[in-house]
């Protein structure tokens, strides 16, 4: 399923086009040193957040402890970055930050919604440079007008936008240096991931699933912007895994399995672990029987030829949309190669991470309706839409007992936290004809607007037992963090902001952000003072999640916090 031809080359590739803008500004040349072997070692250099879940083990772990459980009620607003919509937005925009802020020696590097990519000062929040790529009004977005993030290496900050391109910039202007494309957007696909950086290629993956296109990862040379490889997630005849599709008509060719979050590596296995979304149409099962390989799916690919190495499928002939695109964390278990998978599900994972083995499969959602998964991993549907026209309810809903946003793991306190959804949906299914660019969904969905609760949950990944849990009413839904201080870090869909202990759950300082929280914060020093960036903002699919609070205050603010000085 690897192939190199060059994908969809289109006049984005020239990097003088009209449509793309920059303001002229400029940084420290910082990333000029920034290094596949610093990226490796990320952890080491604490001060810095160098890659997406701040190391490639995905943990969103920071040694940092200036900010600790003793202290952080001090804790206080260093500086606020806004910006603005300008013009015509692409899909329903509601300008909220979705991103990980990147950190390099003081200089900060985040992306927006609707192409916007920025260089700030990380100790003041002041703007270096700015850039953004015009992205067409009428893109297909499914699931808001939103982008997760850079990666940065070599003076260049990489990023994707909406309408499938993959960029990459001058990182001391934000000039643009090469273009490509990499997504068919008149079949509705689109891209939302942040790049990883893994030797010398930078690899995406697409978005659009909901549309019927077939996911795909791909890779390009970080110099030249060169197409290296593309893996797609769906096999077409004669491919392994091809027998979990129907013999006759294109259902694979429209399949989905998008990789539309960010995957974690393992150096020393040279492996890329990469989770995949639902198949299409999400809820109409008939038109695609079989397990539908490899939606759905742990799938470790080699970063060198995009070649799949071995898979471990979470929700075979998902009719739930349970994505499971979410991170997988790499940690040592009592000397065993591990890692962790939260699915939408409500299930948690652990898995073997040198071959897919399943070691433990644990409920971390109280309402768990649509089936159940026993201690060998054995899958049982119960309730699913199997009949047309017939609202069927279950927990947890499409947007699952966890989203796409992040767990995390403290190898300090050796618990897993993750942000937990307790809500609920109607599936009423709907046979739709398969049109390009078209949503296709094959049913109509409400999601709960009452009776939902949420948490920040630890567990024990030796046990699978919960260790703590602070209760919230609604759901949680965003990325958590976990430091060194003994602190795990959230927010609020309300705008809290709070800080809990990270062996207890005790809730030790919480701050109004004035916006609700769907984005992954991470953390930072720069002279010595450690920082805690929060990107904010309510927006991208909240009917989907949490539709009792589409009202809610919405925003795109980045906020700084430390200690007084």
């Amino acid at each position: 399923m690897t192939e190199t031809a060059e994908p969809y080359v289109d006049a984005g590739h020239a990097v003088d086009q009209v449509s793309l803008t920059f303001v002229a500004g400029s940084a420290p040349p910082v990333a000029r040193n920034v290094t596949y072997e610093r990226l490796l070692q990320a952890r080491s250099e604490p001060h810095n957040w160098l890659t997406y879940y701040g190391a490639y083990d995905g943990q969103r772990y920071s040694p940092l402890e200036q900010i600790n459980a003793g202290n952080v009620r001090r804790l206080t607003p260093a500086w606020v970055f806004q910006c603005g919509a300008a013009g015509l937005q692409a899909g329903a925009t509601t300008y909220s930050f979705e991103a990980a802020p990147i950190v390099v020696d003081g200089v900060m590097y985040v992306t927006g919604w609707d192409g916007w990519c920025w260089a700030l000062d990380a100790a003041t929040g002041q703007e270096l440079w700015r850039y953004k790529h015009a992205i067409p009004f009428d893109v297909s977005l499914c699931c808001g007008n939103v982008n997760r993030g850079v990666a940065v290496v070599k003076g260049k900050v990489f990023y994707v936008t909406q309408n499938a391109h993959v960029i990459a910039l001058d990182a001391t202007n934000g000039k643009p240096v090469w273009d490509k494309t990499y997504g068919d957007v008149r079949a509705g696909e689109s891209a939302t991931v942040a790049p990883l950086i893994i030797k010398d290629k930078v690899i995406v993956g697409s978005s659009g699933g909901e549309f019927g296109v077939r996911g795909h990862l791909d890779a390009f040379d970080l110099e030249t912007g060169e197409h290296v490889w593309r893996c797609y997630m769906v096999p077409k005849p004669g491919e392994p895994g091809s027998e979990t599709w129907p013999k006759d008509g294109e259902a694979w060719a429209r399949g989905g399995a998008n990789c539309w979050i960010t995957g974690t590596y393992d150096p020393e296995l040279n492996l890329l672990y990469v989770g995949t979304g639902n198949p299409a149409p999400d809820f109409d099962g008939e038109v695609r029987l079989g397990d539908n390989l490899y939606t759905d799916s742990l799938v470790a690919v080699d970063p060198d030829n995009g070649q799949i190495r071995f898979h471990y499928q979470y929700n075979p002939h998902d009719v739930w949309d349970y994505d499971s695109i979410s991170e997988h964390i790499l940690f040592d278990l009592d000397g065993r190669k591990a890692m962790a998978h939260f699915d939408k599900n409500g299930y948690g994972f652990v898995l073997d991470r040198t071959n897919g083995e399943l070691i433990r499969v644990f409920p971390f959602v109280d309402r768990i309706t649509w089936g159940e998964i026993d201690a060998n991993g054995k899958v049982t549907p119960k309730v699913y839409p199997d009949k047309e026209g017939e609202p069927v309810h279950f927990w947890p809903g499409p947007a699952g007992g966890k989203e796409w946003t992040h767990a995390a793991y403290s190898p300090k306190t050796q618990l897993l936290y993750v942000p937990v959804q307790d809500v609920g949906a109607t599936a009423t299914r709907r046979r739709r004809e398969f049109k390009e660019g078209i949503p296709y969904w094959g049913a109509g969905v409400a999601v709960d607007g009452e009776d939902m609760a949420g948490s920040v949950s630890a567990f024990d990944p030796r046990t699978g037992r919960e260790a703590w849990r602070w209760r919230n009413d609604v759901p949680m839904c965003s990325s958590i963090l976990a430091t060194g201080g003994d602190l795990v870090f959230a927010g609020k869909p309300s705008g809290e902001f709070i800080a809990l202990n990270a062996r207890t759950g005790e809730l030790l300082w919480q701050f109004q952000c004035g916006s609700g929280h769907h984005s992954s914060p991470t953390t930072y020093s720069v002279g010595g003072r450690q920082y805690i960036a929060v990107p904010t903002g309510w927006g991208g699919w909240v009917e989907g999640f949490l539709p009792g609070m589409l009202g809610a205050p919405h925003g795109a603010a980045l906020l700084a916090f430390a200690l007084p000085d």
